[in-house]
């Protein structure tokens, strides 16, 4: 009985069951985690310093992509450098308030994607179904709003499951099956009685996640339905370019991070959660930036005027 005393109150650290690969594919893992964490902060940076750089890129739909690259470069340091030292060191011990930061921001950065997915949504229904009142509909008020929101919104959800989960007691077992400190899989070793936690992760999931989606469905809709009554095909190209990056980025967001929550654990394995949480917290936010620059003619041309102004600068 006092052993297991000790055991429930002694919550200083936990251990992390990374993914269960041979020694072999170690390496691999490794090496494959760096490239996307790597590229996924320099094409974040690149995208924020282009914007900030370039004039013709000072409109609502640039300044939602830097607030998305700002929190994508967020959301891969929250998880993947910590997966990269227990890759090379086998340490899997994490710190209990570590732990705590880390669900954290992996929370916060979830709830803001999906509610700045939403406001981009919501800028290109305005900018392709009423362009003619883009500029006063998107005002600057407007636009500051919908910056702000999405990062408000998130870090009150968040700090809320850090605070109620960060009171738990883990009497059971402090070995997380997880990569990171994800919320799910906490909450399945606690010893505690959490239907009132799972029950506000099911309101969050309608409220940041199912909802949002359902909005900017309603936005493509609208904005499908207008393209295709555009008589130019030239007309419809250039419209349709202008959304296609933001619906590439939101399909595969979603999809992956919904079905990872909204599945039923008995669809799954834990081994096939690991490998869905690594999609949705490092390929998609290293094919982020890469999505909205190989799509995107101005961000091209800023890139490109940017590459020549350094090359006379070489060569003078």
């Amino acid at each position: 009985m006092k052993e297991y005393l000790t055991n429930c109150t002694a919550q200083s650290e936990f251990r992390l069951s990374v993914f269960s690969l041979p020694d072999a594919f170690q390496p691999v893992l490794f090496s494959g985690t760096v490239v996307m964490f790597l590229l996924t902060v320099l094409g974040n940076l690149i995208i924020t310093g282009l914007v900030y750089r370039t004039p013709e890129l000072h409109t609502p739909m640039y300044y939602f992509l830097c607030n998305l690259s700002v929190e994508d470069i967020i959301y891969v340091s929250s998880t993947l450098p910590k997966l990269l030292a227990i890759t090379i060191t086998a340490d899997t011990r994490i710190m209990f308030p570590e732990c705590i930061a880390q669900m954290f921001l992996f929370t916060f950065c979830v709830g803001t994607e999906f509610l700045l997915l939403s406001s981009m949504a919501y800028d290109r229904y305005v900018a392709i179904c009423v362009p003619l009142r883009y500029t006063i509909i998107m005002n600057e008020d407007m636009c500051i709003g919908l910056f702000s929101l999405p990062w408000l919104l998130g870090f009150l959800n968040a700090l809320i499951h850090a605070v109620l989960v960060s009171h738990l007691s883990f009497c059971h077992s402090h070995n997380i099956n997880h990569f990171f400190c994800d919320l799910k899989t906490m909450l399945a070793l606690s010893s505690d009685d959490i239907t009132t936690i799972e029950m506000l992760v099911a309101v969050e999931c309608v409220f940041l996640g199912v909802m949002p989606f359902v909005m900017i469905l309603m936005s493509y809709t609208c904005i499908i339905t207008t393209i295709l009554m555009i008589r130019s095909s030239t007309g419809r190209a250039k419209a349709f370019s202008s959304c296609s990056s933001h619906l590439t980025i939101v399909v595969l967001f979603y999809g992956v991070s919904l079905s990872s929550y909204m599945i039923p654990e008995s669809l799954h394995s834990q081994e096939q959660d690991k490998v869905l949480s690594l999609i949705y917290t490092a390929l998609v936010p290293m094919l982020n930036p890469l999505v909205y620059s190989l799509r995107n003619k101005q961000v091209l041309g800023a890139i490109d005027a940017i590459v020549k102004r350094c090359l006379k600068c070489l060569s003078s």
